[in-house]
């Protein structure tokens, strides 16, 4: 959370009214769409989750990837692998014609994560913050994969939903 809220927890009352609402929301408006739990094969231990959406406002075939890992799950490869399942099955499942992620253009382990999930750099920008958290001078950048690359690139992998 460092590069979302400068490490300070979201209070039980934000996740309560704002934060389920709102993903409970995608559900009912986007058949396939939603978030997903990551959780350890071996031990079951939940490692975090994995997002994939339509953005407010936008056509439901333009769809953001989001995650968030515990910090004992940082570096395991798991990031990569689950957003490239997202995108999988996105591409391959769900009709969608781009997949985007976004992020502080400091937060160079995430910016590696879109990478090798195949999305590319888009742009460089820079929003308006009330609260301004460290390192948000550079700006946040954008990824983005379209399905045309994704299928010249071979990238299509086989989803599995267990």
């Amino acid at each position: 959370m460092r590069f979302l809220t400068g490490g300070k927890p979201t209070t039980r009352e934000v996740i309560e009214g704002e934060v389920l609402p709102r993903i409970l929301h995608y559900y009912g408006r986007f058949e396939g769409f939603g978030r997903w739990a990551a959780i350890e094969k071996s031990t079951g231990a939940f490692l975090g989750w994995f997002e994939l959406r339509p953005a407010e406002g936008a056509r439901p075939d333009d769809v953001e990837l989001g995650y968030r890992l515990r910090k004992s799950a940082w570096g395991k490869g798991y990031a990569t692998e689950g957003s490239r399942a997202l995108i999988d099955k996105g591409f391959a499942e769900l009709g969608v014609q781009r997949v985007w992620a976004q992020t502080m253009a400091v937060n160079s382990a995430s910016r590696r994560v879109m990478e090798k999930s195949g999305l590319r750099l888009v742009r460089t920008f820079h929003p308006s913050w009330d609260d301004p958290i460290d390192g948000a001078e550079p700006g946040e950048v954008e990824y983005a994969l379209h399905k045309a690359d994704w299928e010249r690139a071979g990238a299509r992998a086989v989803f599995r939903s267990e």
